[in-house]
């Protein structure tokens, strides 16, 4: 018992630097809560967000069931597609780029301007991208996929490279004790530790994108983002409540089978 009295007495007071820290959070979320001007609240506001949850509670029934270009059913799986084609250009392209950032396969210096260009890609947000591409390919849902496949390159390459650095270079060093080439090295020692990981990254990705590609169709960029403000700038809240209540069902998902598809990779 004295052993551990002594420890304990010798254990550094950290009483102030805990008090300390509460209070700039403290400070911090005062000067947050500052720039919040509940008196500038619309007069209306009340009445619209009655009306968004009266339009969710009330849908527009026949949007759902309405399979032209104009129906929820057709601007979910453009949304979708947009989502899925984005992220297949990037995880491809981010295959190469992971490799060269990867500390344990290129020299440093290469690895560190490779990753200082990541950097860059994934400090511009994703509606950023959107409005540059539009202003190139024009509205429509070849610039959502754009937009999908850059952003997917910056995450998708990071996580890519915590994968690669964590290799069993050992079996690499074993296959080449016996004499293999590159490319078996290749087929049987790198792809099989990577491929399971690389197809859960991709499908998290995914998940990911369909979200981003309704908030793109908020600029032009194609899918259900578009018809979505549209709709609410009319104040059309039934239409609203419709294309919302289509949004989750999918969403939801999407969500359930990347999971359980992510889950088999996993535990392989």
């Amino acid at each position: 018992m004295d052993v551990i009295q002594k420890q304990y007495e010798l254990e550094p007071n950290r009483r102030v630097s805990q008090l300390v820290t509460i209070f700039i959070l403290c400070l911090l979320f005062g000067w947050s809560l500052s720039a919040i001007k509940v008196e500038q609240l619309a007069t209306n506001g009340y009445t619209i967000a009655k009306n968004i949850l009266l339009g969710l509670a009330q849908p527009d029934l026949s949007l759902l069931v309405n399979y032209t270009t104009s129906g929820v059913p057709y601007l979910l799986i453009e949304t979708m597609a947009i989502a899925f084609l984005g992220t297949i250009v990037g995880s491809v392209l981010a295959i190469p780029i992971a490799f060269l950032s990867a500390s344990n396969i290129v020299s440093k210096p290469i690895a560190f301007i490779v990753r200082l260009l990541l950097i860059m890609i994934r400090t511009i947000p994703a509606i950023v991208y959107g409005l540059m591409f539009i202003r190139v390919t024009g509205p429509g849902p070849f610039a959502g996929v754009l937009t999908m496949s850059v952003v997917s390159i910056g995450m998708l390459s990071k996580l890519y490279v915590d994968v690669i650095e964590n290799l069993d270079i050992s079996i690499l060093e074993s296959m080449e004790s016996i004499g293999c080439t590159t490319l078996e090295k290749i087929r049987f020692g790198i792809l099989p530790q990577l491929l399971a990981s690389f197809l859960s990254i991709v499908i998290y990705r995914f998940d990911m994108n369909l979200r981003d590609a309704t908030v793109l169709g908020l600029v032009g960029a194609g899918g259900i983002g578009a018809p979505l403000i549209f709709a609410m700038n009319a104040y059309r809240w039934s239409e609203v409540g419709s294309i919302l209540i289509g949004l989750v069902i999918l969403i939801l998902m999407i969500e359930f089978i990347s999971n359980k598809i992510r889950t088999k990779l996993v535990q392989g």
